[in-house]
């Protein structure tokens, strides 16, 4: 069976292809089984049920998260109508209800649900795999021309995709939302240098302050409509070794203090009388 020969760069740039139910009936697997061209010829022609699922994405022309294709599908009795389902190490199973496709208020097609279970029935082992079969209304026409062979459908239409688990769903969650900060901040992970930069201590003491290469000069903190306090401090500022400190410019830096604890007091002036220790919010 010959498979289309279109390749991914036929396609124009940012092409998305997220064909409804109607559409897919309508547009592809009529003209397909009229041997007619489709819309866009992105869809091959495989028998996917020689294959396993995880073999198909192989198969396909076009897709990342789901895969197209046009199957045919053979009986599993000779005089029967009832498709053969198994592949290579498994089959698949159907689950649900069949939904009935219109276009408009004309009836146009079947969409049919399956599931993909690892070995045979009935000791199968169910997997993430999922399929969604399209065929068309007047099918059952097909089973009067192929009475005898062990075809029943020259074409159906096939989308295949993987259910994530929770564990996965989880993870992407997480991904993106690394992302996102990586966006929003503008640095990645890797990055020490910047995300350096961006950390500002919750507690610490007036010398550490001042031991942060990123706070001389501290101003670069504040923005032009932030209002600027001065604070005073002793030529000696005991216990830290540091002397001549005539003035720092701390701007409007929220902070908490306990005038019982003794370590430092404010004046009505908004002056830092003992600075000794300071906690920033």
């Amino acid at each position: 069976m010959e498979r289309n020969t279109s390749s991914k760069s036929d396609l124009p740039p940012g092409f998305r292809f997220h064909p409804t139910d109607e559409e897919l009936i309508m547009f592809y697997l009529k003209n397909q089984a009229k041997s007619k061209p489709c819309p866009v010829s992105i869809i091959p022609e495989v028998d996917i049920y020689k294959f396993d699922p995880w073999q198909l994405p192989d198969k396909a022309e076009f897709g990342e998260n789901e895969w197209y294709f046009f199957s045919p599908r053979d009986r599993k009795y000779p005089n029967g109508v009832r498709p053969n389902r198994a592949t290579v190490s498994g089959y698949w199973k159907a689950t649900g209800t069949d939904k009935a496709i219109h276009s408009g208020s004309k009836y146009v097609g079947v969409k049919k649900a399956l599931v993909f279970y690892n070995g045979r029935p009935p000791k199968g082992v169910k997997t993430n795999w999922i399929m969604h079969e399209y065929r068309l209304s007047d099918s059952h026409k097909q089973i009067k021309k192929h009475n005898g062979s062990m075809r029943l459908d020259d074409w159906v239409l096939c989308r295949i995709y993987k259910k994530k688990n929770s564990a996965e769903k989880i993870m992407d969650h997480k991904v993106e939302e690394s992302n996102t900060q990586i966006d929003r901040v503008g640095y990645s992970n890797d990055d020490s240098e910047s995300q350096e930069l961006l950390k500002f201590p919750k507690t610490g003491s007036y010398s550490r302050l001042l031991e942060l290469d990123y706070m001389g000069p501290v101003s670069h903190l504040l923005n032009e409509n932030t209002y600027i306090s001065s604070f005073d401090f002793p030529n000696t500022i005991a216990n830290t070794g540091i002397e001549d400190v005539e003035k720092l410019q701390l701007g409007n830096i929220p902070y908490n203090y306990s005038t019982e604890s003794g370590n430092f007091q404010v004046n009505q002036n908004g002056i830092l009388m003992n600075p000794m220790v300071y906690q920033f919010q």
